[in-house]
């Protein structure tokens, strides 16, 4: 399952929008916020966060978490 969880129902195959996106967006960070943070799911989960809150609008509490997703990208995963 891995990461398809955090992006489509497995119910019916359509991807989550809007608050529920959101809701598992957030969902996805608090499950591996305790990992290392080179952690690579780590890593998607606060994409996904970022990409959903982007994606409902919340632009202004997307950008500090897609600006340090990349930083981290750019740490661990550049080469």
């Amino acid at each position: 399952a891995g990461i398809l969880k955090w992006q489509k129902c497995f119910d019916c195959g359509q991807r989550f929008h809007g608050l529920v996106n959101v809701a598992i967006g957030w969902a996805a960070w608090k499950t591996y916020l305790g990992r290392p943070e080179n952690d690579g799911m780590r890593s998607i989960a606060m994409g996904t966060l970022g990409k959903a809150l982007r994606a409902n609008g919340q632009n202004t509490e997307a950008l500090p978490i897609l600006e340090a997703n990349l930083a981290l990208n750019r740490r661990y995963w550049s080469h």
